[in-house]
């Protein structure tokens, strides 16, 4: 294990060229937002490296230059660790949060707890940030507030609990809150998590896990995912599928490498060389 750089100064300049963002840069929930939401749309959630045998590396120069210099994509402990260094030299009071992700899985069903978002402190109140989480990351702050159905640019969400909650301070044993997105009329649990932070440690067996195990959904699976202002776009092995703000899904299987790379480069701006193969089990 490798200690994580925890005083790391991201380059604002060119993340901010990288993210097409002209605006002020005050640490207001106005500037949280639209990051946010120009994050989502420009650096694509994706796991291509873990096809391409390059281990996945969460030392925040090289997410930087992977990110943001080398105009590349990434998953959650990636993404969501270039956000936290980012609000952090914006003056942001930030800290890192462990969650499970719950999408499409049932609740008897208990995953790994390998998924990282942030918990922003501003203006005495708590907001939640996740620019990591596939298809679903949400492209504004989520208030910390239960029950409420909250809008985004994209799809509603809100925060619901289970178990005994004290003024989310204080919980029982078993008690967790869910993330939920309302889709097709249905709120869907899309991570569960208690609040707890997750240490530069945590995160190093969380991405050991995710990337290197045969177990980890990520490791025969190969996900790329990105918001506009539209809607949506994903590719899941080989099945692009793009989804409309009113919910229509229009999809297609693509049916080589060569139709795979320039989907890459044409709806994710992820340019691989012509004979590029990624060793997945998913595309055979």
């Amino acid at each position: 294990m490798h200690k994580i750089n925890e005083s790391f100064s991201p380059d604002l300049d060119a993340y901010f060229v990288r993210i097409r963002d002209r605006g002020t840069r005050e640490p207001t929930l106005a500037t949280l937002n639209r990051i946010i939401e120009a994050h989502v749309s420009t650096i694509p959630f994706e796991n291509l490296d873990m096809f391409l045998g390059r281990p996945i590396s969460l030392f925040p120069e090289n997410i930087e230059r992977k990110l943001v210099f080398d105009e590349r994509g990434g998953y959650c402990f990636e993404q969501n660790t270039l956000m936290l260094y980012v609000l952090i030299a914006l003056g942001f009071q930030v800290q890192p949060i462990s969650a499970r992700v719950r999408f499409q899985m049932s609740r008897s069903f208990v995953p790994a707890r390998t998924h990282m978002f942030l918990r922003v402190e501003l203006d005495g109140e708590s907001w939640l940030v996740d620019v990591g989480v596939g298809g679903m990351s949400v492209t504004c702050a989520l208030r910390l507030q239960l029950d409420v159905a909250q809008p985004t640019p994209h799809e509603p969400r809100r925060i619901v609990s289970a178990g005994q909650w004290n003024d989310l301070d204080q919980r029982a044993a078993n008690a967790v809150l869910y993330h939920q997105v309302l889709i097709g009329g249905t709120w869907e649990d899309v991570c569960d998590f208690t609040l707890e932070e997750m240490f530069p440690i945590d995160r190093e067996l969380g991405n050991w896990f995710v990337s290197t195990h045969t177990e980890s959904p990520f490791f025969n699976t190969l996900m790329v995912a990105r918001s506009s202002k539209n809607g949506r776009v994903t590719l899941l092995n080989r099945e692009l599928k793009h989804r409309d703000m009113t919910g229509k899904v229009v999809s297609r299987t693509l049916e080589n490498s060569e139709q795979l790379l320039s989907s890459l480069r044409d709806e994710f701006s992820l340019v691989f060389p012509s004979k590029t193969q990624f060793d997945c089990a998913g595309l055979e």
